[in-house]
């Protein structure tokens, strides 16, 4: 707690007597088997519904594409945290930046930026749809990538 405290007041001088702070947030994040397995679960759950429940609700006049934009989002950002429980974040960083998924990565990443973008900044239900499009089929991509 003392080291914390000094890295957060700027008082730490870098001597690093032991783990880093990311190597001891990463070592008490851990979670047992039974918890990664609920947190996925859960996770990849919320990404199938919130990405089937923005697809249903594309039809809705006037608000439906700004709508299906989000929750089809959320529902990517979702799928890939989801793996997060299984391996943890900095595997999944590391997973996420290898070389295999890089490009990928970067696709979905740009992808579900632009979508938002398009759906509330630039209101072009063309573009919003054709990013949308292009996250699934770099979320594909990413996903059919393995790491060796």
């Amino acid at each position: 707690m003392d080291k914390l405290k000094k890295v957060l007041s700027g008082q730490d001088d870098g001597n690093q007597d032991g783990p880093s702070i990311l190597e001891r947030a990463n070592q008490a994040s851990t979670l047992a088997w039974g918890t990664r397995m609920k947190g996925f679960i859960i996770c990849a759950v919320l990404g199938v519904f919130s990405s089937v429940l923005g697809t249903c609700l594309l039809w809705i006049p006037g608000a439906g594409l700004p709508v299906f934009a989000v929750l089809y989002t959320v529902g990517n950002i979702c799928s890939v945290a989801s793996t997060m429980f299984l391996m943890g974040p900095c595997q999944q960083l590391k997973t996420m930046c290898a070389k295999e998924r890089a490009i990928a990565t970067t696709v979905m990443l740009v992808c579900l930026v632009l979508t938002l973008c398009a759906a509330f900044w630039w209101k072009n239900n063309g573009l919003a749809l054709l990013f949308c499009i292009l996250q699934f089929l770099a979320f594909t991509w990413y996903k059919t990538h393995t790491h060796t």
